[in-house]
């Protein structure tokens, strides 16, 4: 077993044209671009077609808030999302049957990184800014913590990048949080539980969420 990773092959991508839309006004918005693939033994590919999403506000942070009880058992906070790229499956592209429940996600909460916080602190200042806003819980600056590396969470459809970070709370000191103002963030459920449920709650199916996946076994392996 090699002690690093082996490296890749030199394959390296040239732009050949940017055939975007011009219509540019959404949340969420179409690159298309004509590419080439330049191989390690000289060889050059045909020019290919690749869509890809982008956004202003491309990268996000993931954030685990947890406390221990009288007992001390390790418990951490999840939030409701209702996600409509998976509610809306289309019924013909389904090859299993979805439960009834299809699009309603239990996560960690996250948000989008502002262009003003595009940095190492930057990242912490907007993690302790989303904690508050999606959970009720406010945490210094030096008490949110990272939480391993970051992750690409769909690199073949949108670049963005997943930050994860941890925090111990005070779970008597969290307030109703304020939401974004989205409709889709109203009566969102909050609940705590203990981390190893939440793991069981993973292998069950539970918890669909690949970023609070991510998140719970990574702080499983961090805390004893």
């Amino acid at each position: 077993m090699p002690d690093a990773p082996l490296p890749f092959p030199s394959i390296r991508l040239q732009i050949v044209a940017d055939a975007s839309p011009v219509d540019r006004n959404g949340f969420l918005r179409v690159r298309r671009q004509r590419l080439r693939a330049h191989y390690p033994d000289g060889t050059v590919s045909e020019e290919f077609v690749y869509d890809q999403v982008d956004r202003e506000a491309l990268d996000a942070v993931v954030m685990v808030a947890h406390f221990r009880d009288a007992s001390d058992r390790l418990h951490v906070f999840l939030r409701s999302a209702v996600r409509p790229p998976a509610a809306l499956r289309p019924l013909e592209v389904r090859p299993i049957p979805e439960k009834p429940s299809l699009g309603h996600l239990w996560e960690m909460p996250a948000g989008l990184v502002e262009a003003s916080e595009r940095s190492a602190e930057g990242l912490k200042a907007c993690a302790c800014r989303e904690l508050d806003e999606e959970l009720g819980l406010c945490v210094p600056l030096d008490a949110m913590l990272p939480l391993g590396p970051s992750t690409f969470p769909s690199p073949g459809v949108i670049g963005e990048r997943h930050f994860y970070f941890h925090a111990r709370v005070d779970p008597s000191l969290r307030h109703p949080p304020h939401g974004d103002g989205s409709a889709l963030e109203r009566h969102a459920a909050i609940v705590s539980l203990p981390l190893d449920e939440a793991l069981d709650w993973v292998r069950r199916g539970d918890i669909e969420d690949a970023k609070t996946e991510i998140a719970l076994r990574r702080l499983a392996e961090l805390v004893p």
